[in-house]
């Protein structure tokens, strides 16, 4: 029995003992005969970029199926040579011997020793070495289970019939334009999954959003259709430990039903959803006020109702801004705010806020944080600002009864971009973004959105 079996077997008893896949083999034989995989032949599943979503989906799968070796294989790409710092591996030193199923599985695998060498400073440890051991060193306290990683980005993708894209948004296009250089010679198209969260902004030849799926189709060729984007309201700790979630994935029918199924857990459930590039775009928006919120929490003590009028101010604009991008936007209500609450209330984003008002981050450290990887939400900010500041996009101002960028009516979007992207003011500066000198209801901001024609389709690069 290999080493980590025993583990996936626990999880797949019933309380009475009689094994149970819960229709996995099932679901695996479904998909491949919807990828016309002959017998014989191994789905592949390849996993590019190891942050902590990347990482937890990998070993989602791996837990799942990868008991069926003959038929499935799931590997991940790192880049390697990322070393593991003193302080995080005596912090990982801890965490092992804190569970006794993880030190008994490093003892097994005789990897053990190589903990108490680094937590010594006898030896260095990298991100891709302890990545095959569960451990990924953007979430450090959740072990996963152990992963076969590949730090050869052109072994683990030329062959691959599915790959799921764990790469930071900023990342995205960079890495797919090498990996289509791999894929010159392919005779099928493969599919893509992508978790990004973040977006671009282009000026030319009309304002637009570019999202991580539009990067991966200009980046490799590959039809949009074959490419989707899964996101939801989660944190990959909580979801890899069980915790009730849920998330979409978006894209054609062709491909987002049988893999809606595929990807579905007792504890994740996975709905779809044909509208792919704006559900992408929402899962960017979020960022951005997530980290004003963090800024918010700290400088005001955690004061509950800083943080409700916060949210009140946040969410109306957010609501006005998808006004702009989406023909339906009430149908996004729903996935925007629960998204954005559960990343108020533990993602990175808002941690982040909270170090930088703090004065425990600054802002010369860059947008790349050491365990807990890129913040997203710093590139969204000036995106976002960007875009709406462009006056081809103008709305009328009831107040002033003129036209006005749409940015000027979005006063904490304008300060975060002056505190994160020009920073032109500190971040005490966004609790006076909240004290609207005019009097003005945020409610009037959504009615302004839903009294005009302000869908503007070629946002999203529609015609």
């Amino acid at each position: 029995m290999v080493a980590g079996s025993i583990e996936v077997m626990h999880r797949n008893m019933h309380s009475n003992g009689i094994q149970n896949h819960n229709g996995l083999e099932e679901k695996l034989d479904e998909l491949r005969r919807v990828l016309g995989k002959a017998d014989g032949d191994l789905l592949r599943i390849a996993g590019v970029g190891a942050g902590a979503w990347g990482s937890v989906f990998a070993a989602l799968l791996q837990d799942g199926y990868g008991q069926f070796r003959d038929r499935v294989q799931i590997r991940i790409w790192r880049r390697p040579g990322k070393a593991v710092d003193r302080a995080t591996a005596e912090k990982l030193f801890e965490v092992i011997n804190s569970r006794e199923d993880v030190l008994r599985r490093l003892i097994r695998r005789c990897a053990y020793l190589k903990y108490v060498e680094a937590r010594l400073g006898d030896r260095i440890l990298y991100a891709d070495e302890i990545l095959k051991d569960g451990f990924c060193l953007n979430m450090i306290d959740t072990p996963l289970c152990p992963l076969k990683v590949v730090t050869n980005l052109q072994e683990v993708v030329w062959d691959a019939d599915i790959v799921v894209n764990g790469l930071p948004s900023t990342e995205t296009r960079e890495v797919f334009e090498e990996i289509s250089n791999y894929w010159k010679e392919r005779i099928t198209v493969p599919i893509i999954i992508s978790l990004a969260k973040g977006i671009e902004a282009a000026l030319e030849p009309v304002p637009h959003i570019i999202t991580p799926t539009q990067m991966i189709n200009r980046a490799t060729g590959v039809p949009i259709e074959n490419i989707l984007y899964l996101g939801g309201p989660n944190i990959a700790s909580e979801i890899y430990n069980k915790e009730y979630a849920n998330a979409r994935i978006c894209g054609a029918e062709k491909w987002r039903t049988p893999l809606a199924k595929f990807l579905r857990q007792p504890h994740f459930i996975v709905w779809d959803n044909s509208d792919l590039v704006t559900h992408e775009v929402m899962g960017g928006l979020k960022n951005v006020y997530a980290i004003g919120a963090g800024m918010v929490a700290a400088l005001t003590n955690e004061s509950a109702t800083s943080k409700s009028v916060y949210f009140a101010h946040c969410t109306s604009e957010m609501i006005f801004i998808t006004h702009l991008l989406a023909e339906e936007p009430e149908k996004l209500a729903g996935p925007l705010l629960s998204d954005t609450y559960v990343t108020l209330l533990k993602g990175r984003n808002a941690w982040y806020g909270q170090m930088i008002a703090k004065g425990e981050l600054s802002l010369d450290m860059g947008d790349s944080i050491s365990g807990k990887g890129m913040i997203q939400g710093v590139s969204a900010v000036g995106a976002f600002y960007e875009l709406l500041s462009q006056p081809s996009l103008s709305v009328m101002h009831r107040e002033e009864n003129k036209a006005v960028a749409p940015v000027e009516l979005c006063p904490i979007l304008k300060t975060l971009y002056k505190i994160l992207i020009r920073r032109e003011q500190k971040p005490q500066a966004i609790l006076q973004a909240l004290r609207d000198e005019t009097l003005n209801d945020p409610r009037d901001r959504i009615e302004i959105a839903q009294t005009h024609a302000f869908y503007r389709p070629s946002l999203l690069g529609q015609p």
